[in-house]
């Protein structure tokens, strides 16, 4: 663990210039971590270490948008491909491994499914099905690597399910969540989806606002993980840096386990 922590620090380069209270850093961060990242925040702005400017969303998006100037000085990603083309193209430092998700099935109330029949009521024709936007936001990217995962099990079930996948969030013209409240919930309770596929974490949080919305692990043939990478953009201030570290203390990845996340830099 110890060697996991140092890895890090070298990746992202530490700096150790104290923090100013008033600096404010920039953070861009994928909309699923959200709650927990807000906490972690707030943990760190009440160290005096400054504070924490937080825009959340789709994570392809937000890369698209750094990589076009927007101003940033930590990514937090739900997958390791985009802060790695910010690295790639000198934006940023190294990337490091924060935390972990896997994806989960949303159904709405009264849905007749288990994990061994979540594939059939998925190309059920008269289910409607729920993504977010592959490329966009890497939750519809794992969407669609479950896709290629039923397709081995079954010829032509991708085609089929990437036809009738609804694609209702990540977009550039997706609609926003009510403030405070879960989108996936909000699409199941309105009619949208009858399933949506999502990270757990998601439909957790979509369940305690509408408990009896179901969660559904896939099946081991289906089951599709997500690793999340963290970077620190070229020139960001020393507070900046402090608070990647910040997230990869036991503090910050225990506020992550909290929420639902697998957390790599904990004792195991």
């Amino acid at each position: 663990m110890a060697m996991w922590l140092s890895v890090a620090l070298a990746a992202l380069a530490i700096i150790t210039t104290p923090a100013m209270a008033e600096e404010t850093i920039l953070l861009h961060a994928a909309g699923s971590l959200r709650a927990a990242l807000t906490e972690v925040a707030k943990d760190f702005e009440a160290t005096g270490g400054g504070k924490v400017q937080a825009k959340f969303g789709a994570s392809g998006l937000l890369k698209d948008e750094i990589a076009a100037g927007a101003k940033a000085e930590v990514f937090a990603s739900a997958n390791l491909e985009h802060p790695q083309a910010l690295a790639l193209e000198k934006r940023s430092g190294a990337v490091v491994l924060f935390a972990r998700n896997r994806l989960c099935a949303l159904a709405r109330p009264g849905l007749d499914v288990a994990p061994a029949s979540l594939l059939d009521r998925m190309l059920d024709p008269q289910v409607k099905l729920g993504t977010s936007t592959p490329k966009a936001d890497p939750s519809g990217d794992y969407a669609w690597d479950i896709f290629h995962k039923a397709e081995k099990l079954k010829a032509g079930t991708h085609a089929v399910l990437e036809k009738k996948a609804l694609q209702l969030t990540g977009g550039p013209t997706s609609p926003p969540a009510s403030q405070g409240r879960s989108i996936y919930g909000e699409l199941i309770s309105q009619g949208a989806a009858d399933i949506f596929l999502t990270y757990c974490t998601n439909a957790l949080a979509a369940q305690r606002e509408n408990p009896a919305q179901q969660i559904v692990p896939l099946p081991d043939v289906l089951a599709v993980g997500a690793d999340y990478g963290l970077t620190v953009m070229n020139g960001a201030s020393a507070p900046a840096h402090k608070f990647a570290l910040f997230i990869l203390s036991v503090e910050g990845q225990r506020t992550l386990a909290k929420h639902g996340f697998a957390a790599p830099a904990l004792p195991q």
